[in-house]
């Protein structure tokens, strides 16, 4: 599941993901967006933009932490101390950040979940 507001990048992901062999949701380019797909569908793993077209990914978070569904954030917002809750011990990666780190990082939640 990737959600991301700005459309070149959340393609760009997508066909990256794709790619590296990786089944896609999204890009959901809004709260709403990603909050209606998940009431019928759990995605294995998300990638999940900080800022979004309408507010936050926060509910997002909540979601995917009350299924157990791991996620890494992707944001051009630096990793902080006072985060909210549901974005701590997640791993926190910076745009832009090298397409290998992002399919290692990805391949790890995944590993882990499994």
């Amino acid at each position: 599941m990737i959600v991301e507001d700005q459309a070149l990048i959340g393609m760009s992901l997508e066909a990256y993901l794709e790619d590296a062999g990786f089944s896609v949701a999204g890009p959901f380019p809004s709260c709403a967006d990603a909050l209606r797909w998940l009431e019928h569908n759990t995605p294995q793993i998300a990638v999940l933009d900080v800022s979004l077209r309408d507010g936050t990914s926060l509910p997002i978070a909540q979601a995917l932490k009350g299924r157990n569904t791991p996620f890494a954030v992707y944001s051009g917002l630096p990793y902080s101390a006072s985060l909210p809750e549901e974005l701590k011990d997640v791993p926190w990666l910076e745009k832009p950040v090298p397409r290998e780190e992002l399919t290692q990082t990805l391949a790890r939640l995944h590993r882990t979940d499994a």
